[in-house]
């Protein structure tokens, strides 16, 4: 694995243009893929597609930070279907560990979308599901399995299956299952995989444990690094607005009345998400909500009828700020600031995904000055305050423009121990603009 002491990385900063704008159809990939992409309507990769999927598919291992809704699941979804195609052997192939039973049920969906007829459907192995489904997916020959650690280490410990198959590891938001508590999860289920084969870590920040995942799991790892990971998007406006308490529901109100697109609101508390929700709806705004306490079938038609147009506004707690990958959200409102100020991040990167343009607001009251001021010291960012009344000055969808927030010239880059990175500028890295770096014994 890689040795701390012996790491020499080989810097590169120059843009990668050429891979900022490849097209499906002129990567190195078989034709049967490429007509599963065409048929899901996916013609052109993003940057993070363009710079992984063609070092995947040379068995290296890849460590990858980007911002959500940069495509990181088809990056690895690629490279996973192929080395399928090409290699039948018997058994569990390719593994994929999440934070979240919604993040499993969405790479499933998509695998299973991409995957045609040649490939057996893949196994979600999560709780709050049937067990016997799970079990009987994997026992019908499913070489995918895509799992959260918790109940991937119960049936591992039971010894209902093994992975003596595996060729790939993917450790998708991998930092969110570190912060969630995952580690000693993770370094079991690792401990008995088989030592010769790829991994892949995807994340959105490179701290913390992270370091962990490195030194240990990767090997000779190409690092790829796609612009600030501790910022929103550029194509996200940024604001917010201070009310007084009693008037937050009504400047939630007439956020959502202003924007006609799909809105995603976060609050701080189960029972908040809950008074929320009950409101948008006797206001006449179809809402639906996820918590902890819902249960996965409610969980799962919240999410769906979002998904579907079914409801407008989805309100949740953090649970969903890295566990949904919902297209074309318009618009994100705090309602209430997030505890901790990373995922203040995640909640944003739930808009402008994909190169598209969103807003983020959030709703402060005047005893929190200083709070929303710290948030933005910490992730070295500046909000637009905005007065109450200027909702009607918000832009329409089709006039949003992308806003360079200036950071603070104090910030310091996060320094990975074992592991030299390219690096990234105060300012925000355009979308071409790939840093690669290869890690070495």
């Amino acid at each position: 694995m890689l040795n701390v002491s012996e790491v020499n990385a080989e810097r590169s900063s120059e843009p990668l243009p050429e891979r900022a704008s490849a097209r499906f159809s002129e990567m190195l990939i078989s034709p049967y893929v490429k007509e599963r992409l065409e048929a899901g309507r996916f013609t052109t990769a993003t940057p993070v597609q363009a710079a992984a999927i063609p070092q995947a598919l040379e068995g290296k291992d890849v460590l990858a930070t980007a911002q959500t809704g940069t495509g990181k699941t088809l990056a690895f979804l690629i490279p996973v279907i192929e080395r399928l195609l090409k290699d039948k052997t018997p058994g569990i192939a390719a593994l994929v560990l999440v934070p979240t039973r919604e993040l499993a049920m969405q790479v499933v969906q998509q695998y299973n979308a991409l995957r045609g007829k040649q490939l057996l459907p893949a196994a979600l192995v999560v709780g709050g599901l049937s067990e016997g489904a799970q079990l009987q997916a994997i026992r019908k020959g499913a070489r995918l399995v895509v799992a959260t650690p918790g109940r991937l280490e119960d049936y591992l410990d039971r010894r209902l299956f093994h992975f003596n198959a595996l060729r790939i590891l993917i450790l998708d938001e991998a930092d969110r299952m570190l912060d969630m508590g995952f580690l000693p999860a993770i370094k079991r289920i690792v401990s008995i995989l088989p030592k010769e084969r790829q991994t892949m870590c995807f994340s959105a920040t490179m701290e913390g444990h992270m370091t962990r995942i490195v030194k240990d799991y990767l090997r000779n790892a190409v690092r790829l690094s796609f612009g600030s990971t501790s910022k929103p998007s550029e194509n996200v406006r940024v604001q917010a607005f201070e009310v007084a308490m009693d008037r937050k529901q009504e400047m939630l109100q007439r956020l959502l009345a202003k924007e006609t697109g799909k809105c995603l609101v976060f609050a701080r508390t189960k029972r908040g998400t809950e008074r929320i929700a009950e409101s948008l709806n006797r206001k006449g705004f179809s809402a639906a909500m996820i918590h902890g306490d819902r249960s996965q079938s409610q969980r799962t038609s919240a999410l769906t009828g979002f998904q579907q147009g079914r409801f407008r506004v989805l309100v949740a707690t953090d649970l969903a700020s890295r566990g949904i990958h919902v297209q074309d959200i318009a618009h994100v409102i705090n309602y209430d600031l997030p505890e901790v100020a990373e995922n203040f991040i995640h909640r944003v990167g739930r808009t402008g995904r994909n190169g598209g343009h969103g807003v983020a607001s959030t709703l402060f009251v005047k005893e929190q000055r200083s709070e929303l001021f710290h948030l933005e010291r910490s992730l070295g960012i500046k909000i637009e305050r905005m007065r109450a009344d200027e909702t009607s000055s918000l832009p329409d969808k089709k006039d949003r423009n992308p806003v360079n927030l200036p950071a603070f010239p104090d910030r310091k880059p996060v320094n990975l121990p074992g592991v030299e990175s390219a690096p990234v500028p105060e300012r925000f890295v355009l979308p071409g603009e790939v840093f690669q770096t290869q890690l070495e014994n």
